[in-house]
C-alpha cells in the first residue's frame, strides 16, 4: 500500500478544506491517488450536506453585485445555520459569486419548484406543440416534453444553471452550494433573490 506524505495531506486539504483525518483517510482509500481522492471526498460531502439540509438555516447574509455602471443590481439572501459560518470569508465569497451570477445569468426562480405554474404551462404548451408539429409520435409527446422541460429549468432556474466563474462550464450552481455546504459543515441555501436592470 503507498505510503501517504504529509505534503499530500495539505494538499488535499488545501484543495478541498476537508479535515486532515478525513484527508487521510482518502488518499489511503485511494492509494494515494489526489483526484480519486478528491472525487471521493466530495461525494462524502455531497451525502453530508444532504443530511444537513433537514437543518435550519437562520444566519446568512444578503449580497450585492451591481453591474455595467449602474445598469444592472442583484439583492441575493444566503443562509447557513451559525453567525461564525456567516461572518467567515469564503461564505461572504460565495454569496458575492452568487450575486454576480444572477447579474449575468438573469435566472427566474432559485430552484424548478419556485417557478410559477402560468410560466411551466406555457413552456409545455409551446414544447407540445412543436412536437405535434414535428410529426412525433404520440405515444412520445410526453417524453420529448418533459426532455424539453428539464432543459429550459436548468436555463432559468439559479440552482440548476452552469456557474459563470466555472472555467470548465460544468458545474451548477447546486454543486457549488453543495462543496460550500461541504467545506462548512453547515447547510447553506439560496433563500431569495431580486435583479434590477435598468428600464425592464
Amino acid at each position: 500500500m503507498a505510503e501517504i506524505s504529509a505534503a499530500q495531506v495539505k494538499e488535499l486539504r488545501d484543495r478541498t478544506g476537508a479535515g486532515m483525518m478525513e484527508c487521510k483517510k482518502a488518499l489511503t482509500e485511494t492509494g494515494g491517488d489526489m483526484e480519486k481522492a478528491i472525487d471521493l471526498l466530495r461525494a462524502k460531502g455531497a451525502a453530508k450536506a444532504a443530511k444537513r439540509s433537514e437543518r435550519e438555516a437562520k444566519e446568512g447574509t444578503i449580497a450585492s453585485y451591481v453591474h455595467l455602471g449602474g445598469r444592472i443590481g442583484v439583492l441575493v439572501e444566503v443562509n447557513c445555520e451559525t453567525d461564525f459560518v456567516a461572518r467567515n470569508e469564503e461564505f461572504q465569497k460565495l454569496a458575492r459569486d452568487l450575486a454576480m451570477h444572477i447579474a449575468a445569468a438573469s435566472p427566474l426562480a432559485v430552484a424548478p419548484e419556485e417557478l410559477p405554474a402560468d410560466v411551466v404551462e406555457r413552456e409545455r404548451a409551446v414544447y407540445l406543440e412543436t412536437v405535434k408539429q414535428e410529426g412525433k409520435p404520440e405515444k412520445m409527446w410526453d417524453k420529448i416534453v418533459e426532455g424539453k422541460l428539464a432543459r429550459f429549468y436548468k436555463d432559468v432556474t439559479l440552482m440548476e444553471q452552469i456557474f459563470v466563474k466555472d472555467p470548465e462550464g460544468k458545474k451548477t450552481v447546486r454543486e457549488l452550494v453543495t462543496e460550500a455546504s461541504a467545506k462548512t459543515g453547515e447547510n447553506i441555501q439560496v433563500r431569495r433573490f431580486v435583479r434590477y436592470a435598468l428600464g425592464e
